[in-house]
């Protein structure tokens, strides 16, 4: 948001005896600011606006809560006239990553996320998979197929569903489906930074890579983070836990991402995932630091 400049306070104070309602200044300020389509500069017109004539303040507030008003309708109803693929967006990372624990190898990475974004529903897809061979020795072989609908039944609160499937040979399982469903809120909804929050039970199914088969009721909680440092640069934070009495995983992404040109950045990110109680043989935690392209879309 650009600050409203200092000269700009005496412009207000001026020429109030013109037009009785409001002063052909103020009404000129708020129609640029209109104009521009930027509510943070429509906000500060009207801030000063009321403490320079207070006898117009209210029909300047109006006109602004109209504009945001219509602005909303507007996009609503552009909205739901799209086609379903207008408005996916998303994007897709290539990278190498230094890896510790259960492997520590140098190898690939690549990850896909999709995103729609209408009024009452939300959908995420998340596809990853991670393989590194090491003198013709398969050291790491991880796959991750995730989704997640969201039903938005109010401006801050959803219900989600969430389905998630996982092989990971090295973490000591070849199959693992999760399946869970709750509430969630955007506790943090700006421009500029976001919080979403989520907790629900859960069912998950293992089948791990010395044949046995585990099958549990368990607790989900998740967080998703993004703050936009600048134009060009954003850290996100996404993290999610399975509570249950036999293995529980906790799993997190730290990512700083900074533009590059276009639709590219580089990415930077560093994740862990705990199995609280892994085969024998296996350790609790691996770490892994990527660095990425990434293609938005």
């Amino acid at each position: 948001m650009r600050v409203l400049p200092l000269f700009a306070l005496p412009l207000l104070l001026a020429n109030t005896a013109g037009d009785p309602t409001i002063p052909p200044t103020i009404k000129a300020m708020l129609d640029a600011a209109i104009q521009s389509g930027n509510e943070g500069e429509v906000s500060t017109i009207v801030k000063y606006a009321r403490a320079a004539d207070p006898a117009s303040g209210d029909m300047v507030a109006k006109i602004a809560s109209d504009w945001r008003s219509d602005r909303q309708k507007k996009a609503q109803r552009k909205i739901r006239e799209a086609s379903f693929f207008d408005l996916v967006k998303g994007h897709a990372e290539l990278g190498g990553y230094v890896s510790s624990g259960n492997t520590e190898n140098v190898g690939l990475t690549g990850a896909i996320e999709l995103r729609r974004e209408a009024i009452e529903w939300r959908h995420k897809l998340r596809l990853q998979a991670d393989y590194q061979e090491s003198l013709g020795v398969v050291t790491r072989e991880r796959y991750v197929a995730a989704y997640e609908p969201n039903w938005k039944f109010d401006d801050r609160a959803y219900l989600y569903g969430a389905a998630q499937y996982e092989s990971d040979r090295f973490s000591g399982f070849s199959d693992r489906i999760s399946l869970s469903s709750g509430v969630g809120y955007s506790a943090i909804k700006t421009a500029d930074l976001k919080l979403d929050l989520e907790l629900g039970p859960a069912f998950r199914h293992t089948r791990f890579v010395d044949s046995t088969i585990e099958s549990n009721l368990a607790t989900r909680g998740s967080l998703d983070f993004g703050w936009k440092l600048s134009r060009g640069v954003s850290i996100t934070q996404n993290a999610s836990a399975y509570v249950q009495d036999a293995n529980s995983t906790v799993s997190s992404k730290s990512a700083l991402l900074a533009r590059l040109i276009g639709p590219l950045s580089a990415q930077f990110s560093y994740s862990l995932q705990y199995e609280s109680t892994p085969p024998v043989g296996r350790k609790t935690t691996d770490t892994t630091s990527r660095a990425a392209l990434v293609v938005d879309f």
